[in-house]
């Protein structure tokens, strides 16, 4: 019989000290081409410049990693959300101010990840923008690929998204500039600290 390996504790006095700021997410949806990545992005940039710890979970890089492999069915996109939501809540639990753009086309899903953040910590941004101005965007061609039916199951055009009923903030991406948007995501969060 092997004897059990009991790992060492950590002394409180010895453990890390906490970020000195109140961890958040701040859940960036919307339709492709919103704005949610370069509005992320703008708040991040004013974060950091406030001595902030921050990081960016941008949807289209996790598909290139964490999530490669998924798909756009809706048991994939349920698992595209359930993934970020989980590495969002970790890095909440470390202190982080998590920032997340990804499309998240359900409430459901959401919903989800709001409860695995502490209260009060997570904030749901919509990011929207009408269907006729995210086509007219499309720097990458999405909506012309769906369109055409070359790309399927693809979100506002063959596939639904639940914009949400109670954000705690809705941008119009459209109406705004990236500046002005960005201001309105950190009082927002400067509000509730």
């Amino acid at each position: 019989m092997q004897p059990s390996i009991t790992p060492p504790s950590i002394p409180p006095s010895a453990a890390p000290l906490p970020l000195q700021q109140k961890p958040a997410v701040l859940w960036f949806t919307g339709l492709s081409g919103a704005g949610k990545s370069t509005l992320a992005q703008a708040v991040q940039v004013q974060l950091q410049a406030l001595g902030l710890r921050c990081y960016l979970l941008d949807g289209d890089k996790l598909r290139q990693g964490l999530n490669q492999g998924l798909g756009f069915s809706a048991a994939d996109r349920a698992e595209n959300v359930r993934r970020v939501g989980e590495v969002a809540a970790l890095m909440a639990d470390a202190g982080l101010i998590v920032l997340v753009a990804l499309i998240s086309p359900f409430r459901a899903d959401r919903l989800l990840a709001r409860s695995k953040v502490a209260a009060g910590e997570f904030f749901e941004i919509f990011v929207d923008a009408p269907l006729a101005v995210v086509e007219q965007r499309d720097t990458k061609g999405l909506y012309r690929l769906a369109r055409s039916g070359q790309l399927k199951d693809f979100t506002g055009i063959d596939s639904p998204y639940e914009a949400p009923l109670q954000a705690e903030l809705h941008i119009d991406s459209a109406g705004l500039t990236v500046n002005a948007a960005a201001m309105r995501v950190l009082e927002l969060l400067l509000l509730n600290r």
